[in-house]
């Protein structure tokens, strides 16, 4: 119940790759192993109805940054935030520094309160290139840069990404679990395309 696994079951494309999580435990090798879609941020306690800022965001994420770790998985250590990238006179921040354990990389976070757009996917693309050339030391393996907004259109989002070489993901993040009608609704919907699979098998 802790790693709301149904609730990320009724959401995931990949059912059988989050029921074999949940048996075996999170074992991290990649960087797709430590994505999450979506992240869950009940921990903030934001009203569903209320307008924030990106800056009030990160701002409660880091008042609550061990909540924040454990909705992230293991293997993350804080490193800073508004980490600031300064390339020909000009300063870029980007929201959210850690570094991962095991894959051995730093992961950015460039936070959205709004949906994820080309732009977002650029600038994240050019910190990963800053860390690369920049902040990367012997022995760390190439940065993954994750842009968290509050939603994103897959289409857009395959557009934006396709030919970047970088390991860059997107992801949402949503304030709080669905209601009890919503939640029954997405386990009726997962029971009839189970039910339409057996039948045309």
């Amino acid at each position: 119940m802790k790693s709301l696994l149904f609730h990320r079951l009724a959401l995931s494309k990949d059912k059988k790759g989050v029921l074999e999580l949940s048996e075996q435990g999170q074992e991290i090798q990649k960087a797709d192993d430590i994505l999450k879609d979506p992240y869950v941020l009940e921990f903030l306690n934001i009203p569903e109805s209320y307008q924030f800022l990106e800056s009030e965001l990160e701002e409660k994420l880091i008042s609550n940054l061990q909540h924040f770790l454990l909705e992230l998985g293991k293997g993350f250590t804080f490193e800073k935030r508004q980490y600031r990238i300064s390339i020909s006179g000009k300063h870029f921040f980007v929201d959210l520094v850690f570094y991962h354990r095991i894959l051995k990389c730093f992961v950015l976070i460039d936070l959205k309160g709004g949906e994820v757009t080309h732009q977002d996917v650029g600038q994240m693309n050019l910190y990963l290139n800053y860390f690369k050339k920049e902040v990367n030391t012997e022995g760390d393996n190439e940065p993954i840069g994750i842009v968290l907004g509050a939603a994103k259109d897959h289409v857009l989002v395959e557009y934006a990404t396709e030919s970047i070489s970088n390991q860059l993901f997107i992801s949402k993040y949503q304030l709080y679990l669905p209601d009890k009608k919503q939640l029954e609704n997405e386990l009726n919907k997962l029971l009839d395309d189970e039910h339409d699979n057996s039948a045309s098998r």
